[in-house]
């Protein structure tokens, strides 16, 4: 695998393509990285490189790809998803290696398009699904694959807050991909059909809440997806309900982000005796396990670098981008068709998805 064009013998020397909120994290944990010897801002707004400049003055800035393609080795996207894939394309294209912010792309198209794209050219291609970097997430996989939950009854999710609202991609796309992630990753599968609910209220074009359910057949559960960016309260939950034992993952939780509880239900022996109850209830105790501290982007990146320099496969590659935006796609053709829709039918092309395609609009953070 190519290592990158004009890769510095000191390090490589990483672009950051849109410095906004996630790419002013990863100016952050580039530069605290020792295999890392330049970190090279790309944005169009003077006024945001300037700002950024007072906390790392020692950055160097361009405007646009073009101009900055000479001077890294790697690039991290983290502009408007509209502009992922062609971003990518051109810097892969060029030799770079490319780290892509979630939503991966904003069609299958496009993300085909990518992952062709690092095959031909040789360069590593990863994806910012940052939770599969999460010490919590890590322990949830474990205990499922272990069986500690029992048999698997559902999996809900919850990524609900007021805001932030986007400008080229609806809340399905901005939020989803975090839990679609999450559950493939726990599960150790990808799903066969998706049904989706959304709705407008605040914005005229978009919708801001949006409700999945997404069918997996092994091991064999449904998953039901909330995200909102239209709630009063801030919500990051994760909840998977076993025979045996439940779990809740709440991300906002300072400390106790993963508690385990000893509880369940079974049904009694049919006895004919209408005046028993219906089910039998287990209450035990609630358990939170040790974890690990860890900030899931700083080991992102770090494993972003390490493939880099290594040529080794990342944990979540361009084919783990590809399964996410397979669900989202699905998810938008149940949106518009009412319907369940399979899997299958996003991976052969079905010709339905034509209908999906719209125009991309700005976004408020300018493309780059």
């Amino acid at each position: 695998m190519s290592s990158g064009t004009g890769t510095s013998r000191d390090g490589l020397r990483i672009g950051i393509a849109g410095i906004g909120y996630w790419g002013s994290k990863h100016v952050r944990t580039m530069r605290s990285l020792d295999s890392v010897s330049r970190v090279v801002v790309i944005d169009p707004s003077e006024e945001r490189v300037a700002k950024l400049r007072h906390s790392f003055p020692e950055v160097d800035g361009h405007p646009d790809l073009e101009s900055a393609l000479p001077h890294i080795d790697a690039l991290v996207i983290a502009t408007p998803p509209s502009t992922h894939a062609d971003l990518a394309c051109a810097a892969m294209a060029a030799g770079k290696h490319v780290l892509v912010e979630k939503p991966f792309a904003t069609n299958l198209a496009d993300a085909h398009r990518m992952v062709d794209t690092a095959a031909e050219r040789e360069v590593v291609l990863m994806v910012g699904h940052t939770f599969e970097y999460h010490a919590a997430v890590w322990a949830l996989r474990e205990m499922v694959a272990r069986g500690e939950l029992g048999d698997l009854y559902y999996v809900d999710t919850a990524r609900l807050n007021l805001g932030l609202y986007q400008h080229d991609v609806n809340v399905l796309l901005d939020l989803a991909p975090h839990d679609i992630s999450i559950l493939n990753y726990v599960l150790g599968s990808t799903p066969t059909s998706v049904e989706c609910w959304a709705s407008r209220h605040a914005h005229r074009r978009l919708e801001d809440i949006a409700y999945l359910r997404v069918r997996y057949d092994e091991p064999h559960i449904e998953a039901n997806v909330h995200v909102s960016w239209l709630d009063p309260c801030k919500v990051r939950r994760v909840t998977v309900v076993g025979s045996e034992k439940m779990v809740v993952f709440d991300d906002l939780e300072s400390e106790e982000r993963l508690r385990v509880h000893n509880k369940g239900v079974t049904q009694p022996e049919e006895s004919g005796d209408l005046s028993l109850p219906p089910m039998s209830y287990r209450y035990g105790e609630v358990v939170a396990p040790y974890l690990v501290v860890n900030e899931p982007l700083a080991l992102e990146d770090e494993h972003f670098v390490d493939c880099v320099l290594t040529g080794m496969r990342p944990l979540t590659d361009g084919h783990n981008g590809l399964a996410v935006v397979e669900v989202l796609e699905a998810a938008q053709l149940s949106l518009k068709e009412r319907r369940e829709v399979f899997l299958e039918e996003v991976r052969r092309g079905s010709t339905s998805l034509a209908r999906l395609r719209q125009p991309a609009v700005a976004h408020s953070r300018e493309a780059v």
